[in-house]
């Protein structure tokens, strides 16, 4: 464990490196962006010596695998993170520990969460998950609504109760305009968030960028990356 304790302390401290050069080079304090370490497919012990390290940001994208971690880590100074496209049977589970849902992307999941919340006594964050790779009233491959839809899912969140509006999310696209774009991308999401604080001031929260493209999301302006591999190593291949 001392030895997987060290693999992640020193992976940690080149990610570290990275957002602070990335800060720097976008005249950006530090301080400005959140690291949300991306745990997926890992044990709760590497959530807990992420813990042990000063990782308050963790995140999920599977139900199954995140509800047992997240118990097993309860004691823990850990803030969870879901991440992955959520389907409405599995809200009430989710909400048990999620502080912050990014993947929200239609009003059914919107009501679902609301609900859910409200019966759990918690109030729980939420990102709009924006799609860049949708035409107008679409939605994209990898979950997400087009941008012409963000005004109305984001006053639904606004409104609902035990629900609050935080902010926007997006996965760089694989296809569409700003497919391999990452920068543009992101800048896109950026113009996107601008017009989102102009009818709700509090959702400045932006989260963009992964172990492969964090630069481009600290250069566009994120608040928030999600990064994994760069951490936790490569993932264990499943089945």
């Amino acid at each position: 464990m001392t030895d997987r304790k060290a693999e992640l302390a020193a992976n940690l401290a080149e990610v570290e490196e990275r957002i602070a050069a990335a800060c720097a080079a976008a005249g950006r304090a530090r301080e400005e962006v959140t690291l949300i370490v991306v745990t997926k497919t890992f044990p709760a012990s590497d959530a807990r010596l992420l813990s042990e390290l000063g990782v308050r940001h963790v995140a999920e994208n599977k139900d199954q695998d995140a509800a047992p971690k997240a118990a097993a880590c309860a004691d823990l100074p850990l803030q969870w993170h879901f991440v992955g496209q959520l389907q409405t049977n599995k809200v009430r589970s989710v909400v048990g520990y999620a502080d912050v849902v990014q993947s929200v992307d239609r009003a059914k999941l919107v009501t679902a969460l609301s609900t859910a919340a409200v019966r759990a006594e918690r109030e729980v964050g939420c990102l709009i998950q924006v799609a860049l790779d949708a035409e107008v009233g679409g939605r994209g491959d990898r979950g997400g609504v087009a941008p012409d839809g963000i005004e109305e899912l984001a006053a639904l969140v606004a409104e609902s109760p035990g629900l609050r509006l935080d902010g926007l999310m997006t996965v760089a696209p694989l296809a569409g305009p700003y497919a391999g774009e990452q920068l543009e991308a992101f800048k896109r999401l950026m113009d996107l968030s601008t017009d989102l604080r102009s009818a709700h001031p509090a959702a400045n929260m932006v989260s963009a960028g992964m172990s492969a493209d964090l630069e481009q999301a600290v250069a566009a302006g994120a608040t928030h990356v999600r990064v994994g591999t760069a951490v936790l190593g490569v993932r264990p291949r499943l089945g």
